[in-house]
C-alpha cells in the first residue's frame, strides 16, 4: 500500500496533492495546495527611508512650494481678486503652500509618505508659530520694562517712598518679591502633603471613591482662578471674619496648585513598574511600606517636577491675591495680618497707572516674573528629564558605597559562621 493510500485509510480523506505552479494567481480546485515558484533572479533589497530627516529633494520641494504659494497669493491679492489685509494674505499663502506641497510630494511618493510629509510640515509650522508668539511676548515685555530692569533700586527698595511722578531711580519691587516667596512657601506647605497623598490614593486604591476623586480633580484643573479667590474671600474673610492677609492668598493659591500637583503626580506614579511592587510584597513588606520605600523613591524626580509645575501655576495668579490679600506699597513680612502684595498683582497695579514710570515698573515686574517662571520650568525639566528609577550620579555613588558596606558586612558574618 502506498503512502497516499495509507493516509486515506487512516484519515478517511483524500490527501491533498502539492503541485508547484508558475502562476500563483490562477484559481484551482478544492483540495490542492498551491506553491508559487521562487523567482530565478533575487529581488534587490528595498532601500530604507528615513522618516525624521529631510533630504535635498525634500528641501527643494519645500522651497518650490513656498515660492509657488507666494506667487499664487500675490496674484490673488494684487491682480485677480479684491482681497486685502495682512492676516488674510498669510492665511491664503499658507493654504496655497500646503496644497502645492501636497501635490508636489504626491508626484514622487506613495500615500503614507505624502501623509508623513504633510503632517511634518503642519506640526513644524505650528511649532514655529508658537515660538514666534512666545518670543514676541517676551521681547515686548522686556523692551517696555528695560528702563526699569537695569536699575539696582528696582530689586532692593519698595514703593513706600515713591510716588506716581517719581523717576525710576526711586522705589522697587522688594515687597512684591518677598510677598510672592512667603505666599508660595505657605501654599507649598499646604498643597504638597495633600497633593502627594491624594495621588497615592488614586494609584494604590481602586473603586468608586478613587474614580470620583479623579473626576473632581480633573474638573478642578479647569477651575477659573477668580472662583478660587471668591470662595476664600467669602468663607475666610466674610464668614469667618479674618482680615485680608498673605495666609488667605496662600489658601486661594493652594486651590489652584492642588489639582496640577495631583494630576502630574498621578501620571508619574503610574509609570512606576508593577514588578517593583510585586517584589516588595513578595518579600513580606506591608502595603504602606511598599509605597513609602519603593514607589515614592522610584518616582522622586517626577514628583519633584509635579511640585514645581504646581508652583509655576500658583505663582502667576493675580485675581485670588487681589481679592484675599489686597494691595500695599510697603514691606510686610507677616502673612497673618495686614495686606500683602505679589509680583503679578504689583505688575497689574503698576500698568493701570497712566504715568510712564509706573508703566515701565509694571512691565519690568512682569519680565522679572517671567524670568522666575522660566527658571522654575527649567528646573522641572532638569529634574524630571531623568526617567523613573534611573539614579543620578550622586545617588549612584551613594548606592555603591552602601553596597560595598553591605558586602563587607556579609563577608564578615560569613567568616564568623565558618569559624
Amino acid at each position: 500500500m502506498s503512502t497516499q493510500e495509507e493516509v486515506e485509510v487512516t484519515t478517511g480523506h483524500r490527501a491533498a496533492s502539492v503541485q508547484p505552479i508558475a502562476n500563483p494567481g490562477q484559481h484551482h480546485s478544492a483540495g490542492i495546495t498551491v506553491m508559487p515558484l521562487r523567482p530565478s533572479v533575487a529581488l534587490p533589497p528595498q532601500e530604507r527611508r528615513a522618516t525624521r530627516e529631510f533630504t535635498r529633494a525634500d528641501i527643494m520641494t519645500l522651497i518650490g512650494a513656498m515660492v509657488s504659494g507666494m506667487a499664487v497669493t500675490m496674484l490673488l491679492f494684487g491682480t485677480l481678486t479684491p482681497l486685502e489685509g495682512q492676516p488674510g494674505f498669510f492665511v491664503v499663502f499658507f493654504l496655497a503652500f500646503l496644497v502645492i506641497y501636497t501635490v508636489l510630494v504626491s508626484l514622487t511618493e506613495n500615500r503614507p509618505a505624502v501623509v508623513d510629509r504633510v503632517m511634518t510640515v503642519l506640526l513644524g509650522c505650528a511649532g514655529i508659530i508658537a515660538m514666534i508668539a512666545l518670543a514676541s511676548v517676551i521681547i515686548f515685555t522686556v523692551a517696555k520694562g528695560w528702563s526699569a530692569l537695569w536699575k539696582p533700586n528696582f530689586y532692593t527698595h519698595d514703593m513706600s517712598q515713591a510716588g506716581p511722578l517719581d523717576p525710576l531711580t526711586v522705589g522697587g519691587i522688594t515687597h512684591a518679591i518677598a510677598g510672592t516667596l512667603i505666599m508660595t512657601l505657605i501654599a507649598l506647605i499646604i498643597t504638597v502633603p495633600l497633593g502627594l497623598a491624594c495621588a497615592v490614593f488614586l494609584n494604590e486604591t481602586g473603586g468608586k471613591a478613587a474614580g470620583l476623586v479623579r473626576t473632581v480633580v480633573t474638573a478642578m484643573t479647569a477651575l477659573p482662578s477668580i472662583l478660587a479667590g471668591l470662595f476664600i474671600f467669602a468663607t475666610w474673610i466674610l464668614i469667618l471674619g479674618f482680615e485680608r492677609s498673605g495666609l488667605a492668598a496662600s489658601i486661594a493659591m493652594s486651590i489652584m496648585m492642588l489639582p496640577i500637583i495631583i494630576r502630574s503626580a498621578d501620571v508619574v506614579l503610574r509609570l512606576v513598574p508593577g514588578n517593583l511592587r510585586e517584589a516588595s510584597s513578595a518579600l513580606g513588606a506591608p502595603h504602606w511600606r511598599t509605597v513609602w520605600h519603593v514607589v515614592l523613591p522610584t518616582a522622586r524626580s517626577g514628583l519633584t517636577t509635579a511640585v514645581i509645575l504646581g508652583v509655576a501655576r500658583g505663582i502667576g495668579e493675580t485675581a485670588p491675591v487681589l481679592l484675599t490679600a489686597g494691595f500695599t506699597s510697603t514691606m510686610n513680612l507677616n502673612p497673618l495680618k495686614n495686606p500683602m502684595v505679589s509680583l503679578p498683582l504689583a505688575a497689574f497695579e503698576f500698568v493701570r497707572s497712566p504715568q510712564p514710570a509706573l508703566i515701565a515698573r509694571g512691565f519690568a515686574t512682569a519680565a522679572f516674573l517671567m524670568f522666575l517662571v522660566l527658571v522654575l520650568f527649567s528646573l522641572a525639566r532638569m529634574v524630571g528629564g531623568r526617567p523613573a528609577g534611573r539614579l543620578s550620579k550622586r545617588q549612584a555613588k551613594r548606592a555603591a558605597v552602601h553596597s560595598r558596606k553591605d558586602l563587607a558586612r556579609f563577608e564578615a558574618s560569613h567568616g564568623e559562621v565558618i569559624a
